[in-house]
């Protein structure tokens, strides 16, 4: 049960800081664990809560979100850096307070940008049209994708697990190549997709938590569970296909608990701020690597 006067105090506390965004990256660690699925529903539950989100797709190919829903997305980030068209052209609005950013063609650049690319695209986010509430992000599969190393004050992460063995192990094994990177300073919320009972759920999480505190010294939380009840659509939000149905709830109540994160201490999250963080961090990868390949050749 939430305190209310936790929620008064951190209700007021965001009012005081100027164009809070909330930044979450949804991500697992392998194919099969419904991560895009998660997004959708999450999306859904947030605008029906009144929230404007931005989902930023990370994903090519025909597994993008934009093709999971049906969606012919002719435009994407790289025409942004490229000039080609404005960041409010490429933007998809689907519903009200729904925006879409293809970017997976986009966020494969980012490591190769000039420094005018770089300023122009923190530009074009500093004055999009819409504000936003909260991004979502569809993260890349495993580790490849560009959100990883991102330190930033203002970024969550989340982590859709299956109950399959491999999908638990992969996860743990991504918590730990992250927390490698940021030693220690990262936040990972956890969600068990496509359970039987809850009780199964909370045994997942309990052991995955269990061993990262002991061997990682990280601490997880525990987002909820996501019963696999047969009513998530592909195509559709659960919520608009299936209102009633239990994975509807648990979509719910997980939408309502990231709303309700706290307010990490620090800089205020703007999303300009977030996308010079991103760069910033793309371009240390790619020093990292030719350092590397410089010592490597020797």
């Amino acid at each position: 049960m939430t305190d209310p006067i936790h929620d008064q105090a951190e209700g007021l506390r965001r009012l005081l800081v100027q164009d809070f965004v909330r930044i979450v990256t949804i991500t697992s660690g392998n194919a099969g664990t419904g991560k895009t699925t998660t997004v959708i529903n999450l999306a859904a539950f947030l605008t029906r809560n009144g929230k404007n989100v931005l989902v930023i797709d990370e994903n090519v190919g025909a597994n993008n979100l934009s093709a999971t829903l049906g969606i012919s997305a002719h435009r994407d980030l790289l025409d942004v850096i490229r000039r080609d068209k404005t960041l409010d052209q490429v933007i998809i609005s689907r519903g009200e307070g729904l925006h879409i950013l293809p970017a997976g063609r986009g966020m494969r650049v980012l490591d190769k940008l000039s420094a005018g690319d770089r300023a122009h695209l923190i530009g074009c986010f500093a004055r999009l049209a819409q504000p936003m509430d909260v991004v979502l992000i569809d993260a890349a599969p495993r580790r490849s994708s560009r959100l990883l190393p991102l330190n930033f004050t203002g970024h969550e992460l989340l982590i859709v697990v299956s109950p399959e063995p491999n999908s638990i192990t992969s996860a743990y094994a991504l918590i730990k190549h992250i927390n490698s990177q940021h030693q220690g300073k990262q936040r990972f919320h956890i969600l068990v997709n496509k359970t039987g009972i809850k009780a199964e759920a909370q045994i997942i999480f309990d052991n995955m938590a269990s061993a990262a505190m002991q061997y990682l010294d990280v601490s997880l939380d525990f987002m909820g569970a996501i019963p696999s009840d047969d009513k998530l659509c592909l195509g559709r939000a659960v919520a608009e296909a299936f209102p009633v149905a239990a994975s509807a709830a648990a979509f719910r109540c997980a939408a309502e608990s990231l709303t309700n994160w706290p307010c990490q201490e620090g800089e205020s999250p703007r999303l300009e701020r977030f996308i010079q963080c991103l760069l910033q961090s793309n371009q240390g990868n790619q020093s990292s690597r030719a350092s590397a390949m410089t010592a490597g050749s020797w």
